[in-house]
């Protein structure tokens, strides 16, 4: 099987991403772009379904890893009996390729690898045709099916058992180079990749990015390396920015809770946006702007929860059979079935997060707020839809209590730029709308006997959604309203001090199974405890929450207390991103998104 989830460090040219287990095997990759079939799967089955292993030949090696500096060159060191040495594994970044770089270096005695490549196209549907090429001194090893071909260099390679493999030896002060480069298989081989250069242009990317990062206070390196994630999970030509690297990584080991994530939420982009515009990035923030006006350019009507990373809108949700699925939770799903729920939250993150960029200085440009005088009308158009909500669920559709405030908050800032920013628009109907939506939440949206407000109207449940309510400046952090909903979230949703996002066994969920605490809405408790003055519990829920990020500093999507595991999709950006939000809480930097009213 698979390794564990955090067991896997994450390799990114800003195009696709790499999973590589401590123990140097590279168990994920899709090519050429984050939702392309895949390369190497043996993260959602076996070493059959495709990977790249580079490790020393002894059994007993240990290793240590980190990434080097501020960027995503991976320096993995391996202890032998015999010796000591490095891999440095990178995607280059700017070289418009899709290579992948393994540099082993020898730091003292003696230490043989082997390696072994199991290619296998199209999520291992497809087994290539392999040949071998070039001379003895420079040996290459060809995979091609269908579109696809990969070229293999560095080390001579032989087929064994429907793989191939070979070894290589470095003493002290010896560098070997492994390279692989996918190419279109109608074209030529692509030369061979220029390693000292493509290293020296990604770490100096890498570190110019992360140069231009502004945080001050406490959690420094957890910030700085979440929005390196966030960053590693933005596409460099069209903006979109996924939600995480993989697909069908279980929520629940063995259940059926397995979702593709490789895909462009408007939702976790939007909050991705603000977290970037917050440390500075308001060049992304225009870019991913450019990305929204063509994924949902025409009739509003139309308008999708996600799109794919060049605003693709066929995401259907497929199962793939041939794949056991990881740890055998299936099945695998490529694309995602929640592209056709109604949201209702959504445009109310667009909102906010356009809102954020005007704030930054960001111009509005010719399209921008005829786009946002559009979604607007689309919201209104569907102010009484019930809908799945945040956490798409796929029972029936609700009035969920977060969606009818973000509703309002969509409302608010149409309101808010034509009062403040002196754009046209019909302000007046906009605040009629508004208000007309506080008293419905108000009236609806809290249970006055319970003290709290609730996850859906005419439901008793809590949902951890609820924590956002004054992030969006629906009312204040302290409002007794607010402080009786923390205490039913507390009561509720908490398990081993970490927050579920919901009662799966509510009647709203809609599937079998169950989840484990989902990191984000823990940080936004995080968030909730320093705005409203807990700061001791802030600062101790901070620190438990750092401390489950992997070696090297990556979350996934969810925690099992139980065995003390990641779960779900790794690595996530909805968790980097809330991680930013809560340091910046913590450091009395964050303010609530909007104006509290």
């Amino acid at each position: 099987m698979a390794s564990p989830i955090e067991d896997y460090a994450v390799l990114s040219d800003c195009h696709t991403a790499a999973l590589v287990s401590r123990d140097g095997s590279i168990d994920w990759l899709c090519l050429p772009r984050y939702d392309s079939p895949s390369t190497f799967a043996a993260l959602l089955g076996t070493e059959d379904h495709g990977r790249w292993m580079l490790r020393p030949r002894d059994a007993h090696a240990t290793s240590t890893r980190a990434y080097d500096g501020d960027g995503f060159v991976l320096r993995t060191r391996w202890q032998t009996p015999t010796g000591v040495a490095e891999v440095l594994d990178v995607m280059p970044y700017g070289d418009r390729r899709a290579d992948v770089i393994r540099r082993i270096r020898g730091v003292s005695g003696t230490v043989e690898f082997r390696q072994e490549v199991r290619v296998r196209f199209d999520y291992a549907r497809a087994m290539p045709w392999m040949r071998q090429a070039g001379t003895d001194d420079d040996p290459l090893l060809i995979a091609i099916a269908g579109p696809d071909a990969l070229v293999f260099r560095g080390a001579a390679l032989h087929a064994v058992d429907h793989a191939h493999a070979g070894t290589v030896t470095v003493g002290e002060g010896d560098t070997v180079d492994l390279t692989m480069t996918w190419y279109p298989s109608h074209r030529e081989i692509p030369d061979p990749v220029d390693v000292d250069a493509a290293f020296a242009t990604t770490d100096a990317w890498w570190a110019a990015w992360a140069g231009r990062i502004r945080h001050t206070g406490p959690y420094r390196d957890e910030v700085v390396r979440s929005l390196l994630v966030l960053r590693a999970l933005t596409h460099e030509d069209t903006g979109g920015i996924v939600a995480a690297a993989t697909t069908s990584l279980p929520e629940d080991f063995g259940g059926v809770r397995n979702w593709d994530y490789r895909y462009v939420w408007l939702r976790d982009a939007s909050l991705t946006l603000e977290a970037l515009l917050e440390h500075g990035f308001t060049g992304e923030a225009a870019m991913w702007r450019r990305w929204l006006l063509r994924a949902i350019a025409g009739d509003p009507a139309d308008v999708q929860i996600m799109y794919g990373l060049a605003g693709e809108r066929d995401l259907e949700e497929r199962v793939l059979p041939n794949l056991p699925g990881y740890d055998g939770a299936a099945p695998v799903r490529i694309g995602n079935g929640a592209v056709t729920q109604y949201q209702a939250d959504v445009m109310g993150e667009v909102m906010l997060a356009l809102e954020a960029a005007r704030n930054a200085g960001v111009d509005e440009g010719a399209y921008s707020w005829p786009l946002q005088r559009a979604l607007l009308g689309y919201v209104e158009e569907n102010m009484a839809r019930p809908d799945n909500g945040i956490w798409e669920m796929r029972g029936d559709p609700r009035m969920f209590t977060y969606s009818r405030v973000m509703i309002w908050a969509a409302f608010d800032r149409g309101a808010r730029a034509v009062r403040e920013h002196g754009l046209d628009g019909p302000a007046d109907r906009w605040e009629e709308l508004r208000e007309r939506m506080r008293a419905e939440i108000d009236e609806q949206g809290y249970d006055a006997e319970r003290g709290h407000f609730v996850q859906a109207y005419g439901s008793p449940e809590v949902d951890a959604a609820l924590l956002m309510l004054p992030q969006v400046g629906y009312c204040a952090a302290d409002d007794a309203r607010m402080l009786g909903t923390v205490d039913e979230i507390e009561k509720r949703l908490m398990r081993d001090g970490l927050l579920h996002r919901y009662r799966t066994q509510s009647d709203v969920d809609g599937l079998p199974g169950d989840e484990h605490p989902f990191l984000a809405c823990s940080f936004w408790l995080v968030e909730q405890y320093a705005a409203s003055n807990r700061l001791d519990d802030a600062e101790a829920l901070m620190d438990r929450l750092c401390g489950l990020a992997n070696d090297v500093g990556l979350l996934s999507e969810e925690y099992d207390v139980t065995l003390q595991r990641h779960a779900g999709n790794t690595p996530q950006a909805l968790s980097h991103l809330a991680l930013v939000r809560a340091a910046d809480a913590l450091a009395g930097v964050q303010p609530p998104r909007g104006h509290v009213r």
